[in-house]
């Protein structure tokens, strides 16, 4: 298994996991690549340069904070949100950046960090490149880094590698959806527990589980806090007001003197997906599920699961989310799910699929249900273009995570209604997501140079 449930659902920051928690990642890792080397102290200046979609729309995405903070030594999972802020900020002002945390070096924002808006590197919209100076101005070393979408960094060298074969054998392999439907068949286990067989492989079973149970009460904090905020506005100069505090007070008051409106669960439903996206475009702790763009789909199905489906309890959880896992795992090995590559429908369409099918199985669908119920989700977002106003993870990302999520609920439930037959299988609908994503242009694709992001005004 090349990609784990646990690389699919990483803690994070926001507003983005390709723009901000990749390029924070990948700045971490050049610092630790000094440090191992024996190269750090003599670094007397860093040069960050971002092209393509990160040069586009890096600065409505914070791509130069996350690069800040990655360079000082954080990382997305365990920054605390009121750190990037404040490090980020006094770096600026002193001109001084504490490299790795511990060798500070000279630093000016206008000058090291460079965005590209109109140039990019050959293998994908995502490229950065950082390059380490010493005193005398002669270049050391020199790096350059994809942001894949999800958080995934890798190296120019590593994009179009095989995947790499686990150590110890998985006892279920499967590369598409018809090898995964056939392990399930053969061994007469659920998708979760195929999927958790294969991660035994790499994880201890306790340790495992409560991670999993961490990611989930990491979703449950999102939700709570994104309620509880008493900003009016979002940041970014776009003026979009927090609408999740107002929604939430507004349901409390309502449920406690009307019970019987038959639509009641899917404002929830909206309203947690609204919680994550609004903490998620604030820049706060988030889940990438599989994306920091459709952050808010997974958490607002869970929440409906756990709140309004009886019985419901931690196994089903798990069973969702090791569901969604390995659906993720498919839509990003054999298409995509970076926005900047494919569009909108390879995150909030991928969000969907997962959510679908996780839904589906823990309301005890059968394998085939479960693939339904992704291809569903999937099939019609397909053509979602990424066209953020302003280069913000905000309009009209935030909207479109509610309105995925209760696509995502009514998708599983018709997939229970079925055997699990259906004309269009998972497998196709990514082959099309792929093709449609390869033939979008690349302003429809993360650049803000299409669609919404030209024919809204901004202010």
């Amino acid at each position: 298994m090349a990609v784990s449930v646990l690389d699919l659902f990483s803690i994070g920051v926001g507003p983005s996991s390709s723009h901000t928690v990749g390029p924070m990642r990948a700045a971490r890792r050049f610092t630790a690549e000094l440090e191992a080397s024996g190269t750090l102290s003599r670094i007397a200046r860093v040069k960050a340069e971002l092209f393509g979609s990160l040069g586009a729309t890096g600065i409505g995405h914070g791509s130069d904070t996350a690069v800040i903070i990655g360079l000082a030594g954080f990382d997305p999972e365990s920054v605390h949100p009121e750190s990037v802020a404040h490090t980020a900020g006094d770096a600026v002002e002193s001109h001084r950046l504490p490299l790795a945390g511990t060798h500070e070096i000279a630093f000016d924002r206008a000058r090291d960090v460079v965005f590209h808006r109109r140039r990019s590197l050959p293998g994908h919209p995502n490229g950065m490149r950082l390059t380490a100076f010493d005193a005398g101005g002669d270049r050391l070393v020199e790096r350059e880094y994809y942001s894949v979408g999800g958080g995934f960094v890798v190296a120019p060298d590593q994009l179009d590698a095989p995947l790499a074969a686990p150590t110890i054998p998985e006892p279920h392999p499967f590369a598409d959806t018809r090898e995964l439907l056939d392990r399930c068949r053969d061994s007469g286990l659920s998708i979760a527990e195929v999927m958790h067989a294969n991660e035994m492989t790499q994880h201890d079973g306790d340790a495992f589980r409560a991670q999993l149970l961490e990611i989930w009460s990491v979703m449950q904090e999102c939700v709570d806090n994104g309620c509880r905020r008493t900003e009016t506005l979002l940041p970014g100069g776009l003026k979009v007001r927090r609408r999740a505090p107002r929604l939430h007070a507004h349901l409390l008051e309502r449920d406690e003197t009307e019970t019987n409106d038959p639509m009641a669960a899917m404002e929830w439903v909206s309203l947690y997906a609204l919680a994550v996206n609004e903490e998620n475009a604030s820049g706060g702790r988030v889940v990438t599920a599989p994306t920091n763009g459709a952050a808010g789909i997974i958490p607002a199905v869970l929440h409906y699961f756990a709140r309004f489906v009886p019985g419901a309890d931690e196994d089903g959880i798990i069973d969702f989310l090791l569901t969604a896992g390995a659906i993720g795992t498919l839509l990003k090995r054999n298409a995509s799910i970076s926005g900047a590559e494919v569009g909108c429908q390879g995150e909030v369409g991928s969000a969907c699929a997962m959510a679908a099918a996780g839904l589906c199985a823990a309301l005890g669908g059968t394998p085939e249900q479960v693939e339904n119920a992704a291809e569903i989700g999937l099939e019609h977002n397909l053509g979602l273009t990424c066209d953020p106003i302003g280069g913000l993870v905000q309009v009209p990302c935030i909207e479109r995570n509610a309105v995925a999520s209760v696509k995502a609920i009514n998708a599983a439930r018709l997939a229970l209604a079925g055997d699990g037959a259906h004309r269009v299988s998972l497998d196709q609908a990514i082959a099309t997501m792929r093709e449609v994503g390869a033939a979008m242009k690349t302003k429809y694709k993360e650049t803000s140079r299409g669609g919404l992001a030209v024919n809204a005004v901004e202010c």
